[in-house]
């Protein structure tokens, strides 16, 4: 959950086609979101991206169905805002403050002389996760500098560890620089994703954008996913794969000990819908805080379990679960933490990142139910 603040009050303004956008008082900075349903590819990047923006835009961020002609569509944002920065990713979910909806394009864009961008990307398909965050994350270098910043990072959602990207970043811009972001989506086929960045269409990538902004930018986020039972030690593990927990078989134990039903234990497309909904927790900080790995996929042959990104091989874990009340809470929980964070200043807007489990246990209408929360908090 990204929050970004002006020193100055808002106010609401007029994007292009008439769309609602905030801007601060002196006008430097401000944030437009604009979406589309349309069919045609081109068509739904050139209306939402006009929808959109405003004078002196920085940079676009496009969130987009997989169903999509991506080269159209970003031909069609392209269009619209000419050489402006474009970063993106193709989704399991689009939400504005419209609610959450499927096969659609969202655009959101930042700018005014109160914000500096720069964008790069790196392919993990040519030397792996960590090199190609180490490349996308040297946007920092070209990046002119302001009191607050943020380093925003889209990556592909079924490539390796995910932890490996982090190190990389970290190796060029150290652990002060806050990072923000998510892994692109496919709906629910966890196939192949696709990363945007420029003119072009990538996959195995890792874009980012580095944003610096002479006003505050709050950050905050929270699962909402509860701790069963007593902790287990991970005995081995192999990449993003874990393969033994307590010494028996990860996939066994992780079905027996959530007592999964019968259709969960041979189906593939039937284990995946339920594992999202039953990630693994790391760690001993408070319950709510620690982090998760997703459970993405079974080995029914060798009895192991995909996971998002790797999980530290001797450590503790705890199988996971939450129901739409703990969801909902950690929603206004992370909008609470990045408002804080913004040290009284108003906010502009809103950036947020909400992963496909949330959705799994939260269903359409309470997809709808978060986005109001967010909105009133």
């Amino acid at each position: 959950m990204v929050r970004l603040a002006d020193r100055a009050e808002t106010k609401p303004g007029q994007g292009q086609d008439g769309s609602r956008m905030l801007t601060s008082a002196d006008g430097r900075r401000w944030i437009g979101v604009g979406s589309s349903a349309g069919e045609d590819s081109r068509a739904a990047g050139r209306e939402a991206t006009a929808a959109a923006l405003g004078a002196d835009a920085k940079l676009i961020i496009v969130f987009c169905s997989d169903r999509h002609d991506l080269e159209s569509l970003v031909a069609g944002a392209r269009e619209a805002a000419g050489d402006v920065e474009l970063i993106g990713c193709t989704s399991a979910g689009e939400i504005t403050a419209d609610g959450a909806a499927d096969d659609g394009v969202v655009v959101t864009a930042i700018g005014g002389d109160g914000f500096s961008v720069s964008t790069c990307h790196g392919l993990a398909s040519e030397n792996g996760p960590r090199a190609a965050g180490a490349a996308a994350a040297e946007c920092m270098a070209k990046l002119e500098r302001r009191e607050h910043e943020v380093l925003m990072l889209l990556t592909d959602g079924v490539m390796g560890d995910k932890q490996e990207v982090v190190r990389g970043v970290n190796e060029v811009v150290g652990a002060g620089v806050p990072l923000v972001g998510g892994c692109a989506g496919d709906g629910m086929k966890m196939e192949k994703t696709f990363q945007l960045h420029g003119e072009e269409v990538l996959t195995e990538a890792v874009v980012a954008a580095a944003i610096s902004s002479d006003g505050p930018i709050g950050i905050g986020w929270r699962h909402g996913w509860e701790r069963i039972g007593e902790p287990m030690l991970v005995t081995r593990t192999r990449g993003d794969r874990v393969v033994e927990i307590d010494d028996q078989p990860a996939l066994d134990a992780y079905l027996e000990r959530l007592e999964a039903p019968a259709n969960v234990r041979t189906d593939a497309a039937e284990f995946t819908r339920w594992a999202r909904t039953h990630p693994l927790g790391l760690g001993r900080r408070p319950t709510g805080q620690e982090p998760v790995r997703c459970v993405n996929e079974a080995g029914f042959e060798d009895r192991t379990l995909g996971c998002t990104t790797a999980v530290p091989e001797g450590g503790m874990a705890w199988f996971m679960h939450g129901d739409s009340d703990s969801v909902l809470r950690s929603a206004e929980g992370a909008c609470r933490d990045a408002l804080d964070a913004l040290g009284g200043e108003k906010a502009i807007g809103v950036i947020a990142f909400d992963c496909i489990g949330r959705r799994g246990v939260l269903g359409e209408d309470g997809i709808q139910a978060e986005v109001e929360r967010i909105e009133a908090t």
